[in-house]
């Protein structure tokens, strides 16, 4: 695959990372969604479902947004992108596998397991991505 192809496949992938972390992270905090583990009706019921205490849901957030931050800042200054960029996939990479952990934990249905496995790919995909250039 050729370097051009990379440098615009790459930046699609971390900014819908981004906006995807900011979505769930942010925007649907406190929403019901059909993906929420178990009978969800927001994060904090989310993590309890998991069997997960309340300030884990605090880290994991501040984690994620951070790698959202992370990702957008990898855009704009490309020079980061081994370090910082890499460090944030890998540990994006991590809560995901958790994620899916949960879900299998509480016998979620595919659908609402999907996201997390989506973003676990994503992840590695664009690790993948910029062990090519």
């Amino acid at each position: 695959m050729s370097n051009t192809i990379i440098l615009w496949i790459l930046p699609t992938l971390q900014l819908l990372i981004a906006l995807g972390l900011i979505n769930v992270w942010v925007i649907r905090f406190n929403k019901t969604t059909k993906y929420r583990g178990g009978h969800a009706r927001n994060m904090k019921e989310e993590f309890l479902t998991y069997g997960l205490p309340i300030w884990f849901m605090y880290v994991v957030g501040f984690l994620k947004i951070t790698i959202a931050l992370s990702m957008i800042l990898v855009i704009l200054v490309p020079s980061l992108m081994r370090t910082l960029g890499v460090s944030a996939l890998l540990i994006l990479s991590l809560l995901m596998l958790g994620a899916i952990a949960m879900h299998i934990k509480v016998k979620d249905s595919f659908t609402k397991t999907a996201p997390a496995i989506l973003m676990f790919s994503v992840s590695l995909l664009a690790i993948y991505l910029i062990s090519l250039i």
